[in-house]
């Protein structure tokens, strides 16, 4: 960390390829027909402005920033606005995109996903401008999600980098290609999922060994926090004390819908708040089983997430 007096609960979150979510909830799902939905909803989403609405409903002091289509972004301006969230985003020509989920009844989800805006020079420079500028009053900086088109893996991973040599801790959570980019660029911490994982090992990892195994290779890159998010399994942290495994209770699952997005919302929060290892795994796990039980992305009741938190279990993992 720098050795600056910044407020302890101040983040940044950063959303490169905003979406607005149109979720519906359906019956069953069937391909080639007409299909009714029962219920729909049409909200800002983007894996960093899932984690910002997280973060200030939690209490943090957070800022907004990313590349914002500037045709569509009422809706994302009233929700900052809602969250107390400082507007930090770099708007960008035509409409941020609009990506479909519909979630079946027995917790099936189909995504798909629309292409993004296309990203410019001048608006590469907007955003590395505004990303340094932030860096001079922030030492945490989220960034998740995918890349519209414009931006390389390459550069993202340059921002990563730059933001670790200039002492910044660096959460983060994106696939394919960007993961595989940004893990050579020392974030503080990253979070695949099981599936993530083995696409970035190019092998399917078939026993609890392999994934210990292949998420210590992600640490001797010099990653310091490698956290592995298994769905209902729970969750698997290594860092410098070794590994811990939380298992959360069974929830009713309503939609799986932003609940990685939530874990980490929950371990950047334990961060900002100097919580030890376990008392953040449990928060955190605890915060992304809820979510499982509802639809969007948010903290309904903080007392909800303390409750489930007392049936989590938290143990250490020997490799």
């Amino acid at each position: 960390m720098s050795q600056t007096s910044h407020s302890p609960l101040k983040v940044v979150t950063v959303t490169l390829n905003p979406a607005l979510d149109l979720t519906g909830s359906l019956g069953s799902l069937n391909p080639g027909t007409v299909n009714l939905v029962n219920t729909g909803t049409l909200h800002p989403a983007g894996k960093g402005v899932n984690v910002a609405k997280v973060l200030a409903e939690l209490g943090a002091d957070v800022t907004v920033t990313g590349l914002l289509g500037a045709d569509n972004q009422e809706p994302f301006c009233q929700l900052f606005d809602e969250l107390g969230a400082k507007d930090a985003f770099v708007r960008v020509k035509g409409a941020s995109r609009i990506n479909v989920k519909l979630v079946e009844q027995d917790g099936r989800v189909s995504d798909i996903n629309f292409p993004g805006v296309e990203v410019g020079e001048q608006d590469l420079a907007a955003f590395e401008t505004t990303l340094k500028s932030l860096a001079e009053s922030h030492d945490v900086f989220v960034i998740a999600g995918s890349l519209p088109r414009g931006i390389t893996p390459k550069q993202c991973a340059a921002w990563i980098q730059w933001l670790h040599d200039n002492g910044k801790q660096v959460f983060f959570d994106s696939s394919k290609a960007a993961l595989a980019a940004g893990l050579d660029a020392s974030p503080w911490l990253v979070k695949p999922n099981d599936e993530e994982l083995a696409d970035w090992a190019g092998r399917e990892l078939n026993s609890e060994q392999d994934l210990l195994v292949t998420a210590e290779q992600l640490s001797a890159k010099g990653i310091a926090n490698v956290v592995v998010s298994l769905g209902a399994d729970g969750v698997m942290w290594l860092n410098g004390e070794g590994w811990l495994r939380s298992q959360p209770p069974k929830m009713d699952v309503v939609s799986t819908v932003g609940a990685g997005d939530t874990l980490v919302a929950g371990l950047c929060w334990g961060q900002l708040n100097q919580w030890n290892k376990e008392e953040t795994l449990g928060f955190a796990t605890a915060l992304s089983a809820l979510a499982v039980s509802q639809v969007g992305v948010g903290v309904e009741d903080i007392n909800q997430v303390l409750k489930v938190k007392e049936n989590v279990q938290v143990n250490n993992v020997k490799s």
